[in-house]
């Protein structure tokens, strides 16, 4: 078996020869490939966030100089972080430097409040917290001081800006509890020797929250979300001259790696970072950075194209918006090309890893139909029944999947998994989907 954090499913041998064997898996980690981007692109413009604008070769060096600042002040490789942080730069850097020193980021929606950042800590056994001291009027420092009173877990928070004054230990370096405090801006220290790690050991973990119970935390390695990021942008051309638009929560898979942020940094292109998916925060944006492609939501794209309008907004660079969701209403899907001048994709994914995508030479009536095809030609795809028996073609089923960056388990979730996985591996979705007689994928939405 390949080696991973305890509490984590392997794939079975066979699989991992397979995935090497296609190429699929190559060893590299994605805190080296940065390493290799930089090298490749480094006067090129990696981040913007408003009026800041951070190059591959500074990129690299921040993350180097914060992986030996998480280091000084005691993080060690194996440990788990949460991170819990908006779309700025910061999330980037942060991402990146721990895996770089060898921790694994837990990546937590800012939107979540104690009783999932609790629940995250505990399964996780999270040594540290990188969040904001306060944002967007909640106390997010207030937050994590009681969690960490409540534990054994929790001993260093990392917070965005300055201690809010107002936050029960927000002057004081160390609370009660023994958990000490840092201003993530002082994380920094001169960069060490690179720490040699394994490509098959998990990058770091993604939040799935599900309809119903307490979120799960889905581990992704280094082979698999490289690979993912990797063979999406490949599909849609992403090419240096692109410019991606992450509107959405930035620690999601689909905003992450679909081929998002870290497909558009394998390319050598610029990720364009907004906190707010409104039309009003991203339209003047998108004319401003000259945005190419972008990822977005139903109900956020019904929005951009109700005040695109009013607005004016310059949209004459997009040539690729993905969305996202299994419920598109066909009457928003049909109006985005023509209104935006730009190509639709539809896109079904999960954390757990399958993606389903049109593909840009795909007719028309697929794109405004159907999800498309899996992502990989090693996506193994059953749609079955309520007894698990493969239904025919053009007959609604649970869509089940498993292949190389689909993990065979949730982290530390045996009863969870029991009901999640088939004996042999597949992922039970909890969707329903059907396939088209050309083979495309229509997923319908949810089993109950």
């Amino acid at each position: 078996m390949t080696s991973m954090l305890d509490g984590c499913t392997p794939w079975p041998e066979v699989f991992v020869d397979r995935y090497w064997a296609a190429g699929h898996w190559r060893g590299n980690t994605l805190d080296n490939l940065l390493r290799g981007w930089a090298l490749q692109y480094g006067p090129r413009t990696a981040l913007a966030h408003g009026d800041i604008r951070i190059t591959y070769a500074a990129l690299n060096r921040r993350v180097d100089r914060m992986a030996a600042g998480f280091r000084l002040r005691g993080l060690r490789p194996g440990q788990r972080v949460v991170v819990q942080l908006p779309n700025v730069p910061e999330f980037v850097v942060t991402a990146f430097a721990l895996m770089r020193v060898g921790a694994v980021p837990v990546f937590c929606p800012v939107s979540c409040r104690t009783p999932e950042v609790s629940h995250l800590v505990r399964i996780a056994e999270a040594v540290g917290y990188v969040g904001p001291s306060t944002y967007r009027g909640f106390d997010h420092t207030a937050m994590v001081a009681g969690i960490a009173a409540q534990g054994p877990f929790l001993r260093r928070v990392f917070t965005l800006a300055a201690p809010d004054a107002s936050s029960p230990y927000g002057g004081l370096s160390t609370d009660p509890s023994g958990c000490h405090y840092f201003p993530l801006a002082s994380v920094d220290a001169p960069p060490e020797r690179a720490l040699v790690q394994s490509a098959d050991q998990v990058a770091f973990f993604l939040f799935s929250g599900g309809a119903t119970g307490a979120p799960k935390l889905v581990p992704r390695t280094h082979n698999d979300y490289a690979y993912q990021a990797r063979a999406a942008a490949e599909l849609v051309s992403l090419t240096e001259n692109d410019v991606y638009l992450a509107a959405l929560p930035a620690e999601s898979n689909f905003t992450f790696g679909c081929p998002g942020i870290i497909g558009t940094l394998s390319v050598g292109g610029t990720v364009v970072l907004v906190e707010n998916p409104e039309p009003a925060a991203c339209l003047p944006v998108i004319g401003r950075e000259r945005v190419t492609v972008t990822s977005l939501e139903p109900a956020v794209a019904q929005r951009w194209l109700d005040e695109l309008p009013e607005m004016r907004a310059d949209l004459s660079n997009l040539r690729l918006v993905q969305i996202d969701g299994p419920t598109v209403p066909r009457a928003v899907a049909e109006r985005i090309g023509p209104e935006w001048g730009c190509r639709l994709q539809q896109v079904f994914g999960m954390a757990e890893g399958l993606l389903i995508l049109t593909r840009p030479t795909d007719p028309d009536e697929t794109v405004l139909s159907t999800h498309g095809r899996p992502l990989s030609p090693d996506d193994e795809i059953r749609i079955v029944d309520l007894d698990g028996r493969d239904v025919p073609d053009g007959e609604p089923g649970e869509l089940l999947a498993r292949g190389p960056y689909t993990p065979r388990g949730y982290y530390r979730a045996p009863e969870r998994n029991a009901r999640s996985f088939t004996t042999d591996g597949f992922f039970r979705t909890g969707n329903l989907a059907r396939r088209t007689p050309d083979g495309n994928l229509a997923v319908t939405g949810r089993l109950h």
